[in-house]
């Protein structure tokens, strides 16, 4: 990884990803959030919707992560879902405050995100 993709991943939050699809095998690119937390990479999405992106992770761990803010580049990435209730409390505890409003409503209570969110760790792979 470069200096600049560094950089890029310390300042920016807005990506796209590009996962192979579970069933079809065909490439699909989506804008998303990621987030940091001490150090570590991931990205969820809003409770109660069921997500094609983390279903294509699940069957297909290997993805790319696409900066496109203050530096272009495309990252081979891997996906590992996190499951475990003391992890997702940790990682949640960081990021649902970051997200304001958003869960300031009763469908999106800290609680529903734990029980409901897709939540991935990223590692980026050489």
């Amino acid at each position: 990884m470069t200096e600049e993709e560094a950089r890029a991943l310390a300042v920016d939050s807005v990506i796209d990803i590009t996962t192979t699809g579970r069933k079809t095998g065909e490439l699909r690119r989506i804008e998303i959030w990621f987030h940091r937390v001490d150090g570590r990479f991931f990205i969820t999405g809003t409770p109660g919707q069921p997500r094609s992106w983390y279903a294509n992770l699940i069957a297909h761990p290997e993805f790319t992560f696409h900066l496109k803010g203050t530096v272009v580049a495309d990252l081979a990435a891997i996906a590992r879902p996190v499951t475990t209730t003391a992890e997702r409390e940790e990682i949640f505890a960081v990021v649902l405050p970051r997200l304001g409003d958003l869960v300031n409503k009763p469908e999106m209570a800290p609680a529903v995100w734990l029980e409901s969110s897709p939540l991935i760790e990223v590692t980026f792979t050489p």
